[in-house]
């Protein structure tokens, strides 16, 4: 599926190839002036443009890095919010910048002077490069409290309504850790115009970029729905979910060029395994059958499945189909037949679910550490990845796939961030009866005295924790390509919006977001169409 040559978007192919050239040309002559050039990178990620520009980013950057190298002393002159940004950009590139480039904005006594509160933007900037730290990065973390704490002062008392939504929204959604395509719009309708020239063809390429890209996320839902409908498990298995688009939402994230269309729709039919069989093991399947289930699956034996009920036959032959299919494109596609790799995540991922069910039927009295062990497995995000990885066609050699059997930290910090935050308490999911346990719980358990604020506030530092490591894992030198670590920061930016339940167990932020994204396009030159959900 490639991006239409129609007017779809209320343009012309000809139309848009004229401003991406533009554009081009301008990114160009742009990347000659240091400071303007970083800004335009920060312009182009935060409007999820930056695949057109691909080249001239890494160019700009490496050039960046080259002169912080050799020229340290003449980055500590700077303003704030340059330092702060370029600090962001490489390390979000993967470059290794070291945090004491900030210690040129500290006083006597190791504090960040307070002269510094009176620079919004430069704030701004400090707080965004905060969430890019790393493990034992004090420095960073009296960054993130200070900028913080200074905006939030600053915006009750002095900050005008334009300030006061800047800062809100920096707080809020710090561009490290939230998914540019879900906020490409809203930065697109504050996105000032005023200096014309690149900035303005940059706006109106955003628009067309929107615009098509919806088109194009449009034909791919369709092709999930179908493959849904066909598979017949909505109807045999009543009891699980039924959540196609969100699961295909989650494969868009994880594989995001818009020549991936294909993937994408590959992708989704796993992520949708991993609820469904999560839903037999939770609601449905009683331990000596689950015990059985899990041997056939490890033994890849649909004629193991004989005694079973037919739903988990059924489920069994759609995984044992799906993995046989995707291996067979992965093959064709990358001469690589990973079938015995992915066959290995899904036997993890069940022998974790089975060790689970077994723990609740015998009242197996574990503790908070046994139960993350386990419960980082049970997330399925391994084998989210690990699928990913293929699609993507890396992993060529032998000795590339060990990651299989020991899960990396770039994987585990991931899972990490979803199981941890899944176990937060406000995440019920919609058909869940409650009867897994959660980290909070068994810690509690562990901690008499511990309060419940005190137990949440535990689990939040695990979380930033667990950022610092995944952070870390994508800084070079690593051994996966820059398109799988961005896989795996997409997937821990998604989590807050896939577990971010209301009292009705419902996902307002997230439905609101898959709406605007999806489902309403951008005005351009025309009132701005909608289509029905």
């Amino acid at each position: 599926m490639a991006f239409s040559t129609a007017n779809e978007g209320g343009f012309s192919v000809l139309e848009h190839a004229t401003v991406l050239e533009e554009c081009r040309k301008g990114v160009r002559k742009i990347g000659e002036d240091l400071f303007e050039s970083l800004n335009m990178i920060d312009v182009v990620q935060r409007l999820s443009i930056d695949h057109y520009f691909q080249e001239e980013i890494d160019e700009i950057l490496r050039r960046q890095y080259v002169k912080y190298v050799t020229d340290p002393g003449d980055c500590g002159h700077e303003a704030l919010q340059e330092a702060a940004l370029r600090f962001r950009l490489l390390r979000q590139r993967g470059y290794y910048v070291p945090a004491d480039v900030f210690d040129s904005f500290r006083d006597q006594e190791g504090k960040f002077n307070e002269h510094l509160s009176e620079d919004i933007n430069g704030l701004m900037a400090l707080y965004e490069a905060s969430q890019v730290s790393i493990p034992g990065e004090v420095t960073l973390d009296e960054a993130r409290d200070f900028s913080e704490q200074v905006l939030l002062n600053a915006k009750v008392k002095y900050l005008d309504n334009n300030q006061v939504r800047a800062v809100e929204n920096c707080l809020a959604n710090p561009c490290h850790k939230s998914l540019a395509r879900f906020m490409a719009k809203s930065f697109l309708n504050s996105f000032q115009c005023t200096s014309g020239g690149l900035m303005n063809d940059l706006h109106q390429l955003a628009k067309m970029d929107f615009n098509m890209t919806q088109s194009m996320h449009h034909k791919e839902i369709d092709v999930v729905l179908k493959w849904w409908r066909d598979t017949g498990l909505a109807k045999e298995l009543k009891f699980a979910r039924d959540q196609p688009l969100k699961w295909y939402i989650c494969s868009m994230v994880c594989l995001v060029h818009p020549e991936m269309s294909d993937d994408r729709v590959e992708l989704a039919k796993p992520i949708s395994l991993i609820y469904i069989i999560d839903d037999i093991f939770d609601l449905y399947g009683m331990l000596e059958e689950l015990t059985l289930f899990t041997e056939a699956i490890n033994k890849w034996d649909i004629a193991a499945l004989e005694q079973l009920p037919e739903c988990m036959k059924r489920c069994f032959k759609a995984l044992y189909d799906i993995t046989d299919e995707i291996s067979y494109k992965i093959y064709q596609k990358y001469g690589l037949n990973p079938i015995e790799s992915l066959r290995k995540t899904w036997t993890s991922l069940i022998n974790a679910f089975l060790k689970e069910a077994r723990w609740l039927a015998s009242g197996y009295s574990l503790n908070s550490d046994e139960y993350l062990k386990n419960a980082i497995v049970s997330t399925g995000v391994h084998v989210v990845l690990v699928h990913t990885l293929f699609l993507l066609g890396h992993c060529m050699t032998k000795e590339d796939e060990d990651f299989v059997e020991n899960m990396p930290g770039i994987i585990s910090s991931t899972a990490t961030i979803l199981r941890l935050w899944d176990d937060l308490g406000n995440a019920m999911d919609e058909k869940q009866e409650g009867r897994d346990g959660s980290y909070l719980e068994y810690y509690m358990k562990e901690h008499k005295d511990c309060s419940i604020k005190e137990a949440r506030e535990k689990v939040a530092n695990m979380i930033l924790d667990a950022w610092k490591c995944l952070n870390k894992e994508c800084l070079f030198p690593n051994p996966f390509p820059q398109t799988f670590s961005k896989a795996c920061l997409n997937i821990a930016r998604m989590v807050p919006l896939l577990y971010n339940y209301d009292d009705n167990h419902g996902l307002p932020i997230f439905e609101e977001h898959v709406k605007s994204l999806l489902y309403e396009s951008i005005c351009i030159g025309k009132e701005k169409k909608r289509r029905k959900m």
